[in-house]
């Protein structure tokens, strides 16, 4: 039989939201763990492709109490990043256990019983932080199992060399569909796919106003009106230096999504064809929550009902970093800290006077 280990908190995780939530768990004195099923810290950024470069600078990128240190060219890189969250893990000396999966979350009582490759843990509260990354999200194409090519998401996307002198499609209008068309670009044959043509900032600003934005938007929501920034006609990708210089190449143009995939290629939606040897899915990711299937809060979308990131059918259960539903910007590093805290908040008050 397996072990049991009881704690007040575990936090299931350990990214970013993970360690921002640890942080204020430990500030707070509470007893509680982290579980995170990788092997090394970092939580997905490790698995992120070689040249990424965060949108906005380092002082903007930073977990609670401790700055990113700058990074060369203003924009960190994955690796910057990584090394970041790894001393940061090291520098609070949280308590990170790994790699531990957590396989399900059920009732226990009065307590959450999470069953995992390892022992039970028992808590009192959980904090659900698994992120995405896991759950990759690809678009579906009538004839997509018959096509011949590569289809590789962006989170299996490493360097461009892997598609040097190849006709690729990079589908997807965001930032890493931007930083992806960029360089590979220049070494194969690109087609930018978007369902509407992107936006972009102007070249002086960063990822500053994309986390503003994204604050506004769930303001606005809570008062009942429309956001002011959705009226401000700015764009959504940034322009990074390796975007910028795209741009000059004057290769940032993106069409209409195809119709149909073939053995070969894809049909336009004009019916003309194209041959393509692979496509890249910059499309983003689901919420990784089937662990949390057994407490049966799973809507149909896959998500959690929740508010201020607390489950609505389960009292001891808290989501975090999953997007804007779980806290305004959470999901990047920029705005994790004041969704970590207040989400620390209530679980704090939940275990003092075990109301929600």
């Amino acid at each position: 039989m397996s072990s049991e280990v009881l704690r007040d908190v575990v936090v299931i995780g350990g990214g970013q939201s993970g360690l921002a939530a640890g942080y204020f768990l430990q500030r707070g004195g509470v007893n509680f763990e982290i579980l995170d099923a990788n092997d090394l810290p970092g939580g997905a950024w490790p698995s992120a492709w070689d040249s990424l470069r965060l949108f906005s600078p380092a002082q903007m990128s930073s977990l609670p109490g401790w700055p990113m240190p700058p990074s060369a060219g203003g924009y960190p890189s994955r690796d910057h990043v990584v090394d970041y969250l790894t001393n940061y893990e090291q520098r609070y000396s949280l308590p990170v256990r790994r790699p531990i999966h957590v396989q399900a979350v059920e009732g226990a009582g009065d307590r959450l019983a999470l069953g995992t490759n390892h022992s039970i843990w028992l808590a009192r509260a959980v904090i659900s932080a698994t992120g995405g990354a896991s759950h990759a999200s690809i678009s579906e194409y009538p004839g997509q199992a018959n096509f011949r090519g590569k289809q590789v998401h962006s989170s299996a996307y490493r360097s461009p060399d892997d598609f040097a002198g190849q006709r690729v499609l990079v589908v997807g209008g965001g930032n890493s569909g931007a930083q992806i068309l960029a360089e590979l670009s220049m070494v194969a044959e690109t087609t930018w796919v978007t369902p509407e043509p992107p936006r972009f900032l102007p070249d002086y600003m960063d990822g500053r106003v994309l986390f503003e934005r994204a604050t506004e938007r769930v303001r606005a929501q809570m008062e009942g009106r429309e956001p002011e920034a959705l009226k401000s006609g700015l764009g959504d990708i940034v322009m990074v230096p390796p975007v910028r210089e795209a741009r000059d190449r004057d290769v940032l143009h993106a069409v209409q999504p195809f119709t149909r995939f073939e053995a070969e290629g894809v049909v336009w939606q004009d019916g003309t064809r194209s041959p393509v040897d692979a496509v890249i899915w910059c499309t983003g990711f689901r919420p990784s929550l089937g662990h949390l299937a057994p407490l049966d809060v799973l809507e149909a979308d896959g998500r959690v009902t929740v508010e201020n990131g607390h489950s609505t059918r389960e009292p001891r259960l808290w989501l975090l970093g999953y997007g804007d539903w779980t806290g305004a910007a959470s999901a990047t590093l920029a705005g994790i800290t004041r969704s970590a805290r207040d989400t620390v908040h209530a679980v704090q008050q939940f275990l003092m006077t075990g109301r929600p």
